[in-house]
């Protein structure tokens, strides 16, 4: 008879660490789907009524709720306005995308890219990026990295696996031969 319980007692306690560990596992899931994961706040939004966004960096004195312009890579008009959203990546509201943002470190004095990324290589890691879109929606990111690459280094736009993010860019000083990129991960959405 003695075995006989031990195995039964052995087999209850291993149905029971199992059934332990699959509702620890669902909870798990069911709370990173519910908390853990910024997307999840939009994920059933749908786009705003149009692509036009403002730009705040805390950390930089002249990033301030900016118009973000849209255009090509070769838009300078708009480049030179301000800052520009390169129209072939994607949008804060696009799981998985690389909002890919680029602005003057020096730019022309009266105009709005008058050293508006002049501090872009200030930005450290867990500095704030706020994009805000044309329905008031606020997507944050927190910075995550920073990369100087050279200007036909195109991958630096690719979307990043697993994650939603920005890219700043502007050229690196004194000599404009490359581009400073800093990225931020999308964190909240308000």
């Amino acid at each position: 008879m003695r075995t006989y319980r031990r195995r039964r007692r052995g087999r209850v306690l291993f149905g029971s660490l199992l059934s332990l560990v699959m509702i620890l596992a669902g909870l798990t899931i069911i709370s990173y789907s519910m908390f853990g994961n910024p997307l999840s706040a939009y994920a059933a939004r749908s786009a705003p009524d149009n692509t036009n966004m403002r730009l705040t960096v805390p950390a930089m004195a002249r990033v301030h709720d900016v118009p973000v312009y849209n255009g090509p890579t070769t838009d300078e008009e708009d480049l030179n306005r301000g800052a520009l959203h390169i129209s072939s990546t994607g949008y804060p509201w696009q799981a998985g995308s690389n909002t890919y943002i680029a602005g003057h470190r020096l730019g022309y004095a009266g105009t709005g890219s008058f050293l508006l990324f002049y501090d872009l290589n200030k930005l450290h890691n867990g500095d704030e990026i706020i994009i805000t879109d044309s329905n008031g929606t606020r997507y944050t990111y927190r910075v995550f990295r920073k990369v100087v690459v050279s200007p036909d280094n195109l991958s630096i736009m690719q979307p990043v696996p697993g994650k939603t993010v920005v890219s700043l860019q502007s050229c690196t000083l004194p000599t404009y031969t490359h581009r400073l990129v800093v990225q931020g991960e999308l964190v909240s959405v308000s």
